[in-house]
């Protein structure tokens, strides 16, 4: 796939993070929050990894800026991601 060329991502409530640099997931979060709500999605997952927390911040400032965005849970339960994950409450 060439730089520039539109990625494809099954819209399944479940945003995974971890092959993306930061700078790259602006668009893409509001993007795939807003087809999850079209489509009746209002519980999402947005997988960030743990790492030097970097993405996380970046994550978490640009879901602080959407309207569409009702709340976030973070750190995820254990079994869905502990630190490494978000949970996104959609506005219904």
């Amino acid at each position: 796939m060439s730089e520039g060329e539109p990625i494809h991502i099954d819209i399944t409530g479940e945003l995974d993070l971890h092959t993306f640099q930061p700078r790259e997931v602006g668009d893409l979060l509001e993007d795939y929050l807003m087809e999850c709500h079209k489509r009746g999605i209002l519980s999402v997952r947005v997988i960030h990894g743990k790492g030097t927390g970097t993405l996380r911040t970046g994550v978490h400032e640009k879901l602080a800026k959407m309207h569409l965005v009702d709340s976030i849970t973070w750190p995820a339960s254990a079994a869905t991601g502990g630190w490494g994950a978000t949970w996104v409450r959609l506005k219904a």
